[in-house]
């Protein structure tokens, strides 16, 4: 009996992939973060993988990170970085810095990379077309709501310039920024803009790729991560997670509670993990934990 290839022989192999067919025509929302955005040879990965998407018929939009790349620069400047509930407060000077970095330099390396392949890639901010409509957020210290300045939560998102350039085959790179109904403009998390775009396109998939295998069973103990997660199954674990996986964790139940299909958490330090994930088996080694609606 004939036995088809592993999908990670195919990984090597130009043009679309067979085992991606089952996602052409569908939307993939693919939130880019953590060690990989700083390897070169990590980031190159990253791109042939969405190109691979790309070149199968998905629709795929990045929205993509640069925590450790702000706060570089922010060195660089001599402009102190000041934490609060483990946000970063972000002063009008900080914010300029922010969309320096986000839609000047990491943007633009994605969009380079992506480009290499063919006149794929469209870099845009959420500040563009109202793409994303932020209110300021507070943290939550000790108990107080505390200002940190020009941090934003996502009241809304509108696609339409979105939904105009995966109509002609391109892939959106999306700076996770967001404009106010007050004028202000909001420097939003990352995790939090990809759940909202993807919630807000009815995409078939979410994947969040970060610095973690997905979901311990048992945290802080990490020998064995979770390979899915109903909504309901979710919620009740959110309040044990570590700080950094809680924004990552509400955004996948934020997209499936919309109607996503799946969202998927993963280790983005290998290479090809994000198409290794949407071709692998539930459960397989890099595959990172599934949320389910349930």
């Amino acid at each position: 009996m004939f036995a088809p290839p592993h999908p990670s022989t195919l990984l090597s192999r130009p043009g679309p992939l067979p085992a991606l067919e089952p996602l052409r025509g569908r939307t993939v929302v693919v939130k880019f973060g953590g060690h990989a955005m700083t390897d070169g040879t990590l980031l190159r990965s990253f791109a042939e993988d969405v190109v691979r998407l790309r070149q199968t018929g998905v629709r795929a939009v990045v929205v993509h990170g640069g925590g450790p790349q702000i706060s570089a620069q922010l060195d660089r400047l001599g402009v102190p970085a000041q934490f609060l509930g483990g946000q970063r407060v972000t002063t009008p000077e900080t914010l300029d810095v922010v969309r320096m970095v986000l839609a000047g330099k990491v943007q633009r390396e994605l969009v380079r990379l992506l480009n290499e392949h063919g006149p794929y890639a469209v870099g845009l901010t959420g500040e563009d077309a109202h793409t994303l409509t932020a209110v300021r957020r507070y943290a939550e210290v000790g108990g107080e709501l505390m200002d940190i300045g020009l941090v934003g939560d996502v009241t809304e998102v509108n696609t339409a310039a979105l939904d105009v350039l995966l109509d002609h085959g391109h892939v959106p790179v999306v700076s996770p920024l967001g404009r106010g109904t007050d004028g202000e403009v909001y420097n939003v998390n990352a995790d939090a803009a990809a759940g909202a775009l993807a919630a807000a396109l009815r995409a078939e998939v979410l994947v969040v790729l970060t610095d973690v295998p997905g979901v311990y069973a048992d945290w802080p103990r990490r020998e064995r991560v979770l390979d899915r997660l109903t909504a309901s199954e979710l919620e009740l674990v959110l309040p044990s997670l570590g700080g950094g996986m809680v924004p990552k964790m509400e955004s996948c139940l934020r997209a499936v509670r919309a109607g996503v299909r799946t969202a998927r958490v993963l280790d983005g330090r290998a290479p090809h993990a994000l198409l290794r994930a949407l071709t692998g088996a539930p459960g397989e080694a890099g595959a990172g934990t599934a949320v389910l609606p349930g």
